[in-house]
């Protein structure tokens, strides 16, 4: 009866650890479900624009390691003409290397037309996991698909310039003005978010 005890109670034990590695290796999103999410007539052009980069929705940091691998993904620079990066906890510092391209274009027009000034990148690349974390601590995160998760779209932040938070109302505009600029060339689409205090910009495969 002892002996019976001790098997039923190895066998409970095992069952909750499989259950708990289950657990850890499932991923916290339905991807079917994320899916279905339809996105805003102003937001499909990102998506669209995304797809057009060949790179598959990005599910998890291996996903990310592999367009590393094979050259497709860049490492973005902390900071550099004109930009700051944030410390990223939700999202990572690499991008197709379009879209570092017209970061740091962007950046150096935005330092020439406010003299010397920067502005501070809030988010780049997200995989769907990197999402779903986000989401525990912000319930605005997307649902759907993400442009993020091409790799190829970031957010700047307009209340926060030389690294402090702040409203201000001339660099703002001045962002705003660069934005335009490379809308108005082909080169980008984007979205002033107001939740978010961000502009999220997606770059075209031009």
């Amino acid at each position: 009866m002892k002996k019976f005890f001790c098997v039923a109670f190895a066998f409970f034990i095992q069952g909750i650890y499989h259950s708990q590695e289950a657990k850890k290796t499932l991923p916290c999103y339905d991807l079917t479900e994320v899916l279905k999410v339809e996105p805003t007539l102003l937001y499909k052009p990102h998506l669209d624009a995304s797809k057009s980069f060949g790179i598959k929705i990005l599910k998890d940091s291996k996903a990310v390691q592999k367009y590393i691998n094979n050259g497709k993904f860049h490492k973005i620079s902390k900071s550099g003409k004109g930009y700051k990066v944030q410390k990223l906890d939700y999202s990572r510092a690499w991008m197709v290397s379009k879209g570092k391209l017209m970061l740091e274009r962007i950046g150096t027009r935005f330092s020439k037309e406010t003299k010397g000034n920067t502005f501070t990148v809030s988010s780049i690349t997200r995989t769907l996991e990197d999402q779903c974390r986000l989401r525990k601590v912000n319930t605005n995160a997307s649902l759907g698909i993400s442009s993020h998760n091409y790799g190829n779209s970031f957010d700047i932040s307009y209340v926060r310039f030389d690294g402090v938070l702040k409203n201000n109302s001339r660099l703002e505009a001045a962002l705003e003005k660069v934005l335009k600029y490379y809308y108005n060339a082909g080169r980008i689409y984007y979205i002033k978010e107001r939740q978010q205090s961000c502009f999220h910009i997606t770059v075209k495969n031009y």
